[in-house]
């Protein structure tokens, strides 16, 4: 059995797939998928998201604001509103992407900074999104002291350095479809050097779909695919991946009902 640890379920385009939601769910059972991670962007959306998988029982989600999402200061009380739902396993995904405008920095800064201290007072786990700003989100991260709620670095496409330093946080790194790419060459080599113990695998659909379904639009179900690519790159089974991936997802997300 295996775990989809970043999906945005609310975010599928279901006429592209010819399937609504419990069959997209059913798809990836089949594949022994057992729980999924609906993660939030918006908090606007939240609402919406949380009413669409509010019905199952191996659908856990998250409650956060995407950095590129965050226009204006972040509402950290309705933030924390929000988060305490029962159904709310982690905080985000939050962080810092500077791939685009330089403008939205400091907004980008101040809103992760409040997304710590939110995890931090729900002890709840952060998901993290980083792109071009390494620097920057591991030194927030140690000086607003995630290490206490712990978390994960999500859809990592960055460095072993930045790896290294997030796992001795206590953080795990979650590898999703992009691994699968033919030019995602030092993230492969990254992934080899991922302990075990540290390792999480995602989806992130509908987004990034892995090889052979590049193009198209990803979902749960290709999980398996990222599996079982992770699990030939580091040279051990897939029942090994499997098994270590899944438990790790629940010893991190710790409000997350086992399959």
């Amino acid at each position: 059995m295996i775990v989809d640890s970043h999906c945005h379920l609310d975010r599928l385009d279901f006429d592209k797939l010819d399937l609504n939601l419990d069959q997209v769910l059913d798809k990836a059972r089949a594949k022994q998928i057992e729980h999924f991670l609906c993660v939030s962007v918006t908090l606007d959306q939240f609402p919406s998201m949380l009413d669409k998988i509010k019905h199952y029982d191996d659908v856990s989600a998250s409650c956060g604001v995407h950095p590129l999402d965050q226009k204006d200061a972040l509402n950290k009380q309705q933030l924390i509103d929000l988060a305490s739902h029962e159904k709310v396993v982690a905080i985000g995904e939050t962080g810092l992407d500077y791939y685009y405008s330089k403008d939205t920095h400091a907004v980008q800064q101040a809103s992760f900074v409040g997304h710590i201290e939110v995890a931090n007072e729900l002890q709840k786990p952060l998901i993290i999104h980083t792109r071009d700003a390494r620097a920057d989100t591991i030194n927030l991260m140690r000086e607003h002291k995630a290490e206490n709620c712990g978390g994960v670095l999500h859809c990592f496409t960055e460095d072993w350095d930045m790896a290294k330093k997030a796992i001795d946080m206590g953080f795990y790194i979650s590898i999703s479809g992009i691994v699968t790419f033919k030019n995602a060459i030092e993230l492969k080599e990254v992934v080899k050097q991922i302990p075990l113990d540290r390792l999480l695998i995602e989806t992130d659909s509908p987004y990034l779909a892995p090889v052979p379904y590049r193009g198209q639009t990803n979902q749960p179900a290709y999980v398996e695919d990222v599996a079982y690519y992770i699990s030939e790159l580091k040279g051990i089974s897939f029942n090994e991946l499997a098994k270590a991936t899944t438990e790790n997802f629940y010893s991190l997300f710790k409000l997350a009902a086992k399959g």
